[in-house]
């Protein structure tokens, strides 16, 4: 058999299901002349059967099977390299798959000019929804070929190894080896690699498809979507250590901010999110395991953040667990704190007093938010409900308090409005809400979903209401924050099924969701998706110009 060029290794364990997807999207490749790998990490399902079946029908392919279970990635990639053929390797997850010219182009840029590594876009597809994105596109939108990560440091947020095609002869001239007996690995091999790289070069085409189940069960989800394991808090953190050392050893301190501001931005903020769904117990054994971490990060590292997120942080240093878990259901959305404390200077904090530390007070200083000043469309409110009661039909009786702590509403009672939009056109049901105290509101709101108006195809998906008030002639809309848990609604509209229900993730709205049902869902929709093809558009489009 002649030298391959690529080798790509596919690592799978138990996933008998997906790795003929996975090793088919080599074996369609552009450029043939390439080694599979299939490193099977010791699996006890129909895996092994599953490889030898591809490794029979294809020359290129070769099955290796690990003696024992290794419980990560790192050995069955090991294990594949050290056999490896091809001067130029690529690495691939079973759940995942290639675009069918994503060795070509890689291939393409390292026999353009002599790099270390190439690396491309890689597509996210939702398997819930099917909806695809660019992972980090803004890393990604320009063909360039730099000389060394200090050139762009943002690539660090970039750390998957999946996307990238090594030269063999750097990753031996370095003895560089993805680090066995820890989770997280891709994050200290791509460091490591970043640094030590004197030349690669980044292509915006796609390069890597990966397949992302955010609310898969638990005991199915990736090691990354099981941020409910203190464990796996730990194994981050642990692997932040290994990063900072090799940081050191190797002469890259001045990396030392960014990459920490990468910590605080993807890996803590990932928790962060879901805060509002922890308890006590598991809130307190978080902020023993991170805070000894944030301790030691770089001042700059902070201060690059959001207002909302620095909050979030300092309120875990401090101990201060049920507010963090307040604060956070409001990260990203522009929600307001139940309440603020002002100081002799005019300086806004969060919370009920102002913090007694130098450090406290400089991160949960809101002053820049500017609460009491900017523009009434985009000011900060919190929209809670505090009860959820089940009416006739498709109704909800709601409950709802406001809390506007920087006083932007006068005392006495405003008008206020429900809006959900399942279609083009939006349902609105107007409420009233009446002061109860300074700077709070409660008021009373009927919904009946059944009154939503939905498009003549029905309408499949789902939707938050959201709360618009109105003051001296301009209006402010804002989420609508639920009852983390609460009874499920499902009852019968018109040619649907609709669920009330918690969100379950994020903010941890009100959640609404319709599902076509009857002929609506096995005839209309179908037909109307068929006239709303691009081609059938243009086709109606032709010819009513050309009977004009």
């Amino acid at each position: 058999m002649r030298t391959p060029d690529v080798t790509v290794t596919v690592i799978v364990y138990n996933d008998a299901e997906r790795l003929t997807r996975a090793v088919d999207s080599v074996r369609r490749q552009t450029h043939a002349n390439v080694e599979i790998v299939i490193s099977d990490d010791h699996s006890t399902d129909e895996t092994p059967d599953v490889a030898r079946r591809l490794a029979a029908e294809d020359p290129r392919v070769r099955h290796l099977r690990l003696e024992r279970n290794s419980g990560g990635c790192s050995v069955p990639r090991n294990r594949a390299l050290e056999t490896a053929r091809a001067p130029y390797l690529m690495f691939l997850d079973s759940d995942d798959e290639l675009p069918d010219d994503a060795v070509e182009l890689l291939l393409a840029a390292h026999r353009e000019r002599e790099i270390d590594f190439a690396m491309g876009a890689v597509q996210r597809v939702r398997v819930d929804n099917g909806r695809r994105s660019t992972w980090m596109p803004h890393l990604v939108a320009e063909r360039r070929t730099l000389g060394g990560i200090e050139a762009d440091p943002r690539l660090l947020f970039e750390h998957l190894a999946t996307s990238k095609m090594y030269a063999r002869a750097f990753l031996d001239r370095h003895g560089l080896r993805f680090p066995e007996g820890i989770h997280y690995e891709d994050q200290l091999f791509s460091a490591q690699a970043y640094c030590l790289a004197k030349s690669f070069t980044i292509i915006p085409e796609p390069v890597y498809r990966w397949y992302v189940a955010p609310f898969a069960a638990s005991e199915a989800a990736s090691i990354s979507n099981q941020r409910h394991k203190l464990t796996n808090v730990r194994d981050r953190v642990h692997v932040q250590h290994l990063i900072d050392a090799f940081l050191a050893e190797s002469g890259h301190e001045s990396l030392r901010e960014d990459k920490d501001h990468k910590f605080l931005k993807h890996d803590f903020r990932m928790y962060a999110g879901d805060l509002p769904y922890r308890d006590e117990e598991w809130l307190s054994s978080f902020a023993d395991i991170v805070t000894p971490y944030l301790d030691t990060l770089t001042p700059g590292a902070f201060a690059r953040l959001p207002r909302a997120e620095r909050v979030v942080i300092q309120l875990i240093r401090d101990q201060r667990l049920p507010e963090a878990r307040l604060a956070a259901r409001g990260l990203g959305h522009g929600v307001a704190p139940r309440q603020v404390t002002t100081d002799e200077q005019g300086r806004t904090y969060w919370g009920d007093h102002i913090p007694s530390s130098d450090r406290s007070r400089r991160e949960l200083d809101i002053s820049d938010l500017e609460l009491e000043t900017r523009p009434f469309p985009s000011a900060q409110f919190r929209h809670e409900i505090t009860e959820i009661t089940r009416g006739p039909g498709a109704s909800v009786d709601l409950s709802i308090r406001t809390y506007d702590p920087a006083l932007r509403l006068p005392v006495g009672p405003h008008r206020a409005t429900l809006l959900i939009a399942p279609g083009r056109r939006r349902l609105r049901v107007p409420f009233r809400l009446s002061p109860v105290r300074p700077g709070t509101f409660e008021g009373h709101a009927h919904l009946d979903l059944a009154a939503a108006p939905l498009p003549f195809q029905g309408f499949a998906g789902v939707r938050h209401p959201l709360v618009r008030l109105e003051h001296q002639g301009l209006s402010h809309t804002g989420l609508l924050l639920a009852p983390l848990t609460f009874p499920s609604l499902t009852t019968q509209v018109p040619s649907h099924r609709l669920t009330v229900e918690p969100e379950g993730h994020g903010p941890g709205r009100l959640q609404v969701r319709w599902e076509p049902v009857g002929v609506t869902a096995r005839v209309v929709r179908p037909v109307v998706r068929r006239v709303a093809r691009p081609r059938v558009k243009r086709a109606a489009r032709l010819l009513a110009s050309a009977l004009k």
